[in-house]
C-alpha cells in the first residue's frame, strides 16, 4: 500500500495519457472534470499563501500535468459530444445551461469573452512576466554571487549560510527558466480550447443535422450548450492556473504570503484610505448615481482609515515612552559609571598605532575568520627590530563602519596619518617598467609608494605574471603600507620608557658603558632626542653600545643634541655604509664648495640651537638645482644620495626637509674609507653669474 501511495503521481500521469485514447463514460468524465477544477483551485490558493517562488518549486511540473489533464478531458468530451449527440455528462450540461440562460447567442458571446480574457489578458501577461523574470534572474546571478562572496569575506555570514544562499540563487534561476517554458503550455492550451470549441459547435451541428435528423433550432440549442459547457469546464481550471502562474512569478519581492502582504501594505498608509473614501463620496454629486452604495463604501473606507490612524498613534506613543525609559536608564547607568573620576581619565589615553578597517576587510584581520594580518604584524615587528634596533609598539585594530567598506586608516597617536583602499579577493598588479603586455583591471594607485597599478582577479593573475607584472595580494598591500608609515614615523613612537628598556638590554652585556654615560654625561631625555634624530633619517639604533660610546666621548664638551647626533652618525658609519651602498661603491651628488661656504655663513646660533638665515631667492635656487639633479640621475640610481662635508650635513638636511623630506643626505665621515665614491652630479644652487652678488 505504501508503494502505491508513493507512486500515486506516476499512476495519475499515466492515467491522464490514457484518457486521450480510451473513451470514458459520462459519470467518469464528470468526476475527472471535478478533479481538474479541484486541483486547479488548490494550486491557486497555494500560490496566495507562499512567501516566495521556491516555496512552490514544483509549480512548472504541476502546470504541465494540469495542462495535459485538461487537454485529455477536452478530447474525451469532444468524443462524447460528437458521438452522443451533445450528451457529455452532467458537468458540461450544468455549466452550459447556467451560462446560456435560454439565449444561445448571448451565452455563446459571453463564453467567447471569457476565452478572450483568459487568452489575451491573463495567459499573455503571465507568459511575459515569466519571460522577463527569467531573463532578469539570470542577468542578476553574477551580482548576487559577488554580494554573497563580499558578505562571506567580511564575516557577515558563515560558510554554511553562503552555501545556502548560493543554492537558493541557483534554484531561482532554474525555476524561472522552467517557468519561461511552462507558460507556453498555458498559451497553447488556450488556443487549443478555442479550436476545440469551434469543432464542437460546427462539427456537432453538422452531425446533428445530417445523422441525427434534428431541426436547426434543436441542433443549435443542444450543441451550443455542449460547446459552452465543455469550454467552461476546461477554461475555468485554465483561468485559475493562469492566475496562479501570474501570482507565483510576481512573488519575488514579498516578505510574507499574499494575505499578509496586502493587509500590511494597505494598512501601512491609513491616510490613503481616508482620502479614497472622501473621493468616492464626491461621486454622489453625479446626477443619477447610486448614492446608497457609494455612501456605504466611502464611509467604510473613511472609518477604517480613522481607526488605523488612531491605532498607529497609540503605538507610536507607547514606543516613544519605551525608548525614553531605556534612554533614562542608560543615561543613569552611564552617569553612575563616570561618577568615578578614574573612569574619565581612562578616556584620555591614545594608542601609539591604530588601524581601522571597513567591514569588507575584517576577514583579513579577524583571526577567527582565518585572517593572518596579526601574524604578519608579528613578523614585521621581529624584522623591524633586527633592522632598526627598536620594537614597534602594539598595533590596535578596530572596525569602522563610517568609512568605505574596502578602506583602512592608519593612525599615529590618535591622528590619521594615511589611508588606503584594497579589494578583497583581488590582486594588485604593478608594472616594474618592463612589462611585455597590457592587462585588464581596475585602475588604482598603490598606497605605500603611490605607484599606478591595476586590481586584477585570480584568473588574470597568471597572465599578469607572464607579462612581467609584480602581483601582490590585498593583505600584503596593507602590510606594506603599514610598514612604510611606521618606518617614516618611528621616531615619534620611541618613548622614554622605550629608551629605558633599551638601556636595560645593554646593561645585560655592558653595564659599565651605561653607568658611565647615564646620567653623568647625558640624561634620558637627551638620549631620546638623539635616538629620534637617528630614526627620523632611517639610521638603525641597534648598536646602542657604539651610540653610548660616542656620546661618552663628546658629550662632556658638546651639549647640543643635534651636534651629538652628527658624531654618533660618524660612529655608526659601518651601519650607514651597509644601508646605503652596495659594499664597494656609491653614486652620489655633491655640493659645490661655494654653496657649502654660503650655507655655513648663513648658520646662526641661538638659545634654542642653530638655524639658517638664508635669502629666500638662494633657497629657491638650491631647491630647484637639487630637484633638477635628482631628476637627471634617477635612471642611474634608485635612491639619490647627496654627499656633503661633515659640518654642513645637518644644516643642508634641515634646509631640504622643508621641501624634500625623504632626501638622503650623508657626510664624507659617514662612508667607510674602502668604499669608492662616484660623483655623478654637482649641486651649485645659485647660477655662477649671480652667486657673487648673492654672497655679497
Amino acid at each position: 500500500m505504501r508503494n502505491v501511495f508513493s507512486n500515486l503521481i506516476v499512476f495519475f500521469v499515466i492515467g491522464i495519457i490514457a484518457l486521450i485514447i480510451i473513451p470514458l463514460p459520462t459519470f467518469v468524465l464528470d468526476f475527472m472534470f471535478i478533479v481538474s477544477i479541484t486541483v486547479s483551485l488548490l494550486i491557486l490558493v497555494m500560490t496566495m499563501y507562499i512567501k516566495g517562488p521556491l516555496d512552490f518549486s514544483i509549480f512548472p511540473s504541476m502546470l504541465l500535468i494540469t495542462t495535459i489533464l485538461r487537454l485529455a478531458l477536452n478530447i474525451s468530451s469532444t468524443r462524447l459530444i460528437l458521438s452522443e449527440q451533445g450528451q457529455a455528462g452532467k458537468v458540461i450540461e450544468t455549466f452550459g445551461t447556467f451560462v446560456l440562460r435560454g439565449n444561445a447567442v448571448v451565452g455563446f458571446i459571453v463564453f467567447l469573452i471569457i476565452i478572450v480574457v483568459q487568452f489575451v489578458v491573463i495567459t499573455k501577461g503571465a507568459e511575459r512576466i515569466a519571460e522577463v523574470s527569467a531573463r532578469f534572474t539570470l542577468d542578476a546571478m553574477p551580482g548576487k554571487q559577488m554580494a554573497i562572496d563580499a558578505d562571506l569575506n567580511s564575516g557577515l555570514i558563515t560558510e554554511d549560510e553562503a552555501k545556502a544562499r548560493r543554492e537558493k540563487i541557483q534554484k531561482e534561476s532554474e525555476f524561472f527558466g522552467a517557468m519561461d517554458g511552462a507558460t507556453k503550455l498555458v498559451k497553447g492550451d488556450a488556443i487549443a480550447a478555442i479550436v476545440i470549441a469551434m469543432i464542437n459547435l460546427v462539427g456537432g451541428s453538422i452531425i446533428g443535422m445530417v445523422q441525427g435528423e434534428m431541426a436547426f433550432s434543436e441542433v443549435l440549442n443542444v450543441y451550443s450548450i455542449a460547446t459552452v459547457g465543455d469550454g467552461l469546464v476546461s477554461q475555468l481550471p485554465a483561468l485559475m492556473i493562469s492566475t496562479a502562474t501570474g501570482m507565483i512569478v510576481t512573488r519575488s519581492a514579498s516578505e510574507g504570503n499574499l494575505n499578509e502582504d496586502v493587509r500590511r501594505q494597505f494598512m501601512s498608509q491609513p491616510r490613503t484610505l481616508v482620502m479614497a473614501g472622501i473621493a468616492i463620496l464626491c461621486m454622489n454629486l453625479i446626477p443619477g448615481a447610486p448614492r446608497t452604495q457609494i455612501s456605504v463604501m466611502s464611509l467604510l473606507l473613511i472609518g477604517m482609515g480613522i481607526v488605523l490612524i488612531r491605532s498607529r498613534r497609540k503605538e507610536s506613543v507607547v514606543a516613544e515612552r519605551t525608548e525614553m525609559q531605556e534612554l533614562i536608564e542608560q543615561e543613569g547607568t552611564e552617569a553612575d559609571y563616570y561618577r568615578n573620576i578614574d573612569n574619565v581619565y581612562n578616556l584620555l589615553g591614545v594608542e601609539p598605532i591604530e588601524m581601522e578597517f571597513g567591514y569588507s576587510l575584517l576577514p583579513l584581520v579577524d583571526e577567527a575568520s582565518g585572517g593572518s594580518f596579526i601574524d604578519r604584524i608579528v613578523i614585521f615587528r621581529k624584522q623591524f627590530a633586527l633592522d632598526m634596533g627598536v620594537v614597534v609598539p602594539t598595533v590596535r585594530l578596530r572596525d569602522n563602519g563610517l568609512i568605505n567598506p574596502n578602506q583602512y586608516l592608519i593612525k599615529i597617536k590618535g591622528e590619521e596619518i594615511a589611508r588606503g583602499e584594497v579589494l578583497v579577493d583581488y590582486y594588485l598588479a604593478l608594472d616594474p617598467g618592463n612589462a611585455s603586455g597590457s592587462i585588464e583591471g581596475i585602475d588604482t594607485i598603490e598606497p605605500a609608494y603611490e605607484i599606478p597599478g591595476k586590481w586584477i582577479t585570480e584568473s588574470e593573475r597568471e597572465m599578469a605574471e607572464v607579462y612581467g607584472y609584480t602581483v601582490i595580494d590585498a593583505l600584503s598591500v596593507i602590510v606594506t603600507h603599514m610598514s612604510e608609515v611606521i618606518k617614516r614615523h618611528i621616531h615619534e613612537l620611541i618613548s622614554r620608557q622605550d629608551v629605558n628598556i633599551l638601556l636595560e638590554n645593554v646593561k645585560k652585556t655592558n653595564e659599565a658603558i651605561v653607568g658611565d654615560v647615564i646620567p653623568s654625561v647625558i640624561g634620558i631625555s637627551e638620549l631620546q632626542k638623539i635616538l629620534m634624530n637617528l630614526l627620523r633619517e632611517g639610521v638603525p639604533v641597534r648598536d646602542m653600545e657604539s651610540i653610548l660610546e660616542s656620546i661618552g666621548d663628546h658629550g662632556m664638551s658638546i651639549k647640543d643634541t643635534d651636534m651629538l647626533t652628527e658624531y654618533v652618525r660618524q660612529k655608526l658609519k659601518r651601519t650607514i655604509t651597509r644601508k646605503y651602498t652596495d659594499g664597494s661603491s656609491v653614486k652620489v651628488l655633491t655640493l659645490d664648495q661655494a654653496l657649502e661656504n654660503s650655507i655655513l655663513g648663513s648658520a646662526k646660533q641661538s638659545d634654542h640651537g642653530t638655524y639658517l638665515a638664508m635669502e629666500p631667492q638662494l633657497v629657491q635656487q638650491i631647491v630647484e638645482d637639487v630637484t633638477s639633479q635628482i631628476n637627471r640621475v634617477k635612471e642611474l640610481v634608485h635612491q639619490p644620495i647627496i654627499l656633503t662635508s661633515p659640518i654642513v650635513r645637518i644644516y643642508f638636511k634641515r634646509l631640504m626637509d622643508q621641501f624634500l623630506p625623504n632626501l638622503t643626505v650623508l657626510s664624507f665621515n659617514e662612508i667607510d674609507a674602502n668604499i669608492q665614491i662616484q660623483a655623478i652630479g654637482l649641486i651649485q644652487g645659485a647660477r655662477p653669474e649671480s652667486r657673487t652678488d648673492i654672497a655679497g
